[in-house]
């Protein structure tokens, strides 16, 4: 019975996602969908629209978004102050110099959150910043001096012992062992 209690507790604990641009291929909207899921808490056994049960997201080196296409040239976004006339636009790759990378990450996770009260408080527990560095070092699990990202937000899907066995950084006789100690 108490390991159950246990289970629980860390289902609604909330974790440290580190994501960084710089290693990702993967294109700005596929990102955003994926900090959405870990920022909803969709990806945990005990998600509930109504519960606010996500995670934290840091994402790192937001200058490196990739974008298909011409998006970043000829994307536009639009602000209105609701008085005639005022209608605004402005480019991916304008909002990128204004503003930073940061900007149009936020913006492209906040459309993918549900329309509802929760949405701000989701928001705000994602961190972005323009370079590698950032405050929360500390916060973001790690084994071995090595970041674990053993959920999908990483741009693969293989578990901690696969990629640390990829990088010869697990002995054999030890797969198991770092799933077990987080």
């Amino acid at each position: 019975m108490s390991q159950q209690l246990a289970r629980t507790r860390l289902a609604y604990a909330r974790t440290w996602h580190h994501l960084s641009f710089a290693t990702d291929p993967r294109p700005l909207g596929r990102i955003a969908s994926s900090i959405a899921l870990h920022l909803m808490g969709k990806h945990k056994p005990i998600y509930d629209p109504s519960t606010d049960c996500g995670d934290y997201v840091i994402a790192t080196s937001c200058a490196d978004i990739n974008t298909t296409g011409k998006k970043r040239y000829q994307k536009l976004y639009y602000t209105h102050s609701t008085r005639p006339g005022s209608l605004k636009s402005m480019s991916m790759d304008n909002m990128f110099k204004k503003w930073g990378g940061g900007e149009v990450l936020k913006k492209a996770v906040r459309g993918m959150l549900p329309k509802n009260r929760l949405r701000d408080k989701r928001l705000a527990r994602l961190k972005v910043f323009e370079g590698e560095d950032h405050p929360y070092r500390k916060n973001v699990v790690k084994i071995d001096g090595k970041t674990v990202n053993n959920d999908k937000i990483g741009h693969s899907g293989e578990t901690l012992d696969a990629v640390l066995q990829m990088k010869n950084e697990l002995p054999p006789e030890k797969v198991g062992v770092a799933q077990a100690s987080t």
